[in-house]
């Protein structure tokens, strides 16, 4: 009887073991699962995500750049208009 225990002993050792070091392996797999997709979720509210091609970058607020830029546009055509130009005074002289 006692050396049947005495041969179960390091099978329970080893099962326990196994199991100790596969239950430690899943919480690193479940924990870096979590912080993928935590960190997915972030960077999709900046309109970055990850694909399997690499990761593509949104643009924001399009309709706001295609305001600033006619704006841009205007401002700097005034600015023109307004400096004087020095064709004119060469074109006066020589008349």
């Amino acid at each position: 009887m006692a050396s049947t225990i005495g041969k179960l002993i390091p099978l329970v050792i080893a099962i326990l073991l196994v199991s100790t070091i596969g239950w430690v392996l899943y919480q690193v797999y479940d924990s870096a699962t979590k912080i993928r997709h935590t960190a997915s979720e972030r960077m999709g509210k900046k309109n970055v995500v990850f694909t399997k091609d690499g990761i593509k970058v949104g643009v924001k607020d399009i309709q706001n750049e295609r305001y600033v830029d006619k704006t841009q546009s205007w401002v700097v055509k005034a600015w023109k208009l307004s400096q004087p130009n020095p064709d004119d005074g060469l074109q006066q002289r020589k008349k």
